[in-house]
């Protein structure tokens, strides 16, 4: 792939070892979560990139490493306050951020994940990498008291950085961009380094030929504008209210991808929606097929775009996340953000059409010019020097004495009442980590079970976002 500056595969260019530098021995581990599917994403990237390089690599999932099997239900419950009751969801998210972080009930909760985090380490781990805060969280204080002798590094799957990202005791964040940098280091992170997004090496720019054979091969039309309308792997969001409003504005014909949400898809071909996609596997065929992207998140899904050199605009985006990174992606000139209705098809017009669609495309691509030293992987891979391997902390730390034995009945209380402030999170609605914060538990419950249509959900105003330092200008 061409950009400016030099050829640079944005996909493969940082997992080359330099000739003649073998590459480390040990391990990098890599802790996600499966809340949706961009953190996995990312970390499934990072993972083969590492693995080019021929170091090994473990995957972690947070969620599995819970206590009490708590994981997936946290995960269900965040999924099912989306869907019913997204305005919770919001000010869930907005009350963490002023509160800078999480609330008690969410601190002992990763607390009591710390131990078996530990444990699943293996003894030749080199550096561990974590693309979930929760996950961050938790490496960040085994990092902090000791436990763990290895660096740790959170990769920011999100263009806007929450302040649960910026965990104490993280050695490095590496960001997609300058403007999530700089929120970083506004919530106080000391070492970020721009390093660019990982996207799956099928996501590259597609010329007229391509695009014709992918609609062909979809069974898309071949003349008219087509708008890709995406809303991540759950299917969030007013899909339903926004493909009828491309429909109605006229700049494009919608194509929508549903993910796992077949009920979506069965109620979108009852709308009269002709090109409806469920769960797919190959988005690279249909961003190469359509003209611009629509999306309510700002997770993968643009980034992937962006590596397409597919034009992005954001609306009618989910609360929270969504919100900010629309504001982010639309500061950094990757993403329109179109925050009104009437706006929406002469917006989806410029995007295609217009002078914007080239700026974005490059734009976008641009993100993707890293150097071989600076991409993700290679940072992760250079870790620092000096650093020992777990196994030689684990070595040096005093055998347990054969009294603990005997004060197993207090252990059992302090997991116990980990376990029972994890519970009241949950049962607060299951949000994740910020739940704590909340205080109408009950009106909350009563929220979420009665079903709320996200087609009424209003966008909140956009949020006010970090200055970009000078020095990570473009």
């Amino acid at each position: 792939m061409s950009h400016a500056g030099g050829t640079v595969d944005p996909n493969t260019a940082d997992a080359v070892p330099a000739p003649g530098r073998p590459a480390p021995p040990g391990r990098v581990v890599i802790i996600s979560a499966g809340m949706g599917a961009g953190h996995d994403g990312a970390a499934a990237e990072l993972a083969r990139r590492i693995t080019l390089s021929g170091t090994a690599v473990d995957r972690y999932d947070l969620l599995d490493l819970l206590p009490a099997r708590l994981g997936r239900a946290l995960g269900a419950g965040y999924h099912r306050l989306l869907v019913h009751a997204p305005w919770a969801y919001q000010r869930i998210y907005s009350s963490t951020e002023q509160a800078g972080g999480t609330g008690p009930a969410a601190r002992a909760l990763l607390r009591a994940a710390e131990r078996r985090v530990l444990e699943t380490l293996p003894a030749d781990t080199l550096a561990v990498v974590s693309t979930y805060p929760g996950a961050s969280r938790v490496l960040g204080s085994l990092r902090l008291d000791g436990r763990l002798s290895v660096p740790v590094l959170t990769y920011l799957t999100d263009f806007s950085v929450h302040p649960l990202w910026v965990a104490p005791g993280v050695d490095t964040h590496l960001a997609a961009h300058a403007v999530p940098a700089a929120q970083a280091r506004a919530l106080g992170a000391a070492d970020v380094r721009v390093s660019g997004p990982v996207t799956d090496p099928r996501f590259v720019p597609g010329g007229p030929s391509e695009r014709d054979a992918a609609r062909a091969r979809l069974g898309l039309p071949q003349s008219v504008p087509l708008a890709l309308l995406v809303a991540g792997s759950w299917g969030v969001g007013p899909v339903r209210q926004v493909a009828a409003e491309i429909r109605a504005g006229g700049a494009a014909v919608p194509v929508v991808v549903c993910g796992r949400n077949e009920a979506l898809a069965e109620r979108l071909r009852a709308d009269g929606v002709g090109h409806v996609f469920g769960w797919t596997d190959d988005m690279p065929a249909l961003m190469h097929a359509t003209d611009v992207l629509v999306q309510n998140a700002g997770g993968l899904t643009s980034l992937e775009a962006f590596a397409c050199g597919l034009p992005v605009a954001s609306y009618r985006c989910i609360p929270g996340h969504g919100l900010t990174n629309a504001a982010a992606l639309d500061e950094a000139g990757l993403a329109t953000w179109i925050r009104d209705p009437e706006h929406l098809a002469p917006g989806l017009a410029e995007l295609i059409h217009g002078p914007r669609a080239e700026r974005q495309r490059a734009a976008g691509l641009a993100l993707f010019t890293a150097g071989p030293d600076n991409g993700p992987a290679a940072v992760v891979l250079r870790g620092r020097p000096g650093v020992r391997p777990v196994s030689a902390r684990r070595h040096e730390t005093a055998p347990r004495p054969a009294a603990a034995h005997v004060t197993r009945p207090r252990f059992a209380l302090r997991r116990l009442a980990a376990t029972a402030a994890a519970a009241c999170a949950l049962w607060a609605g299951g949000v994740g980590l910020g739940i704590a914060t909340t205080h109408d538990y009950p009106g909350l419950l009563r929220a979420i079970d009665h079903r709320i249509d996200p087609d009424d959900l209003t966008p909140a105003p956009a949020p006010a976002l970090a200055p970009v330092p000078e020095e990570d200008r473009p």
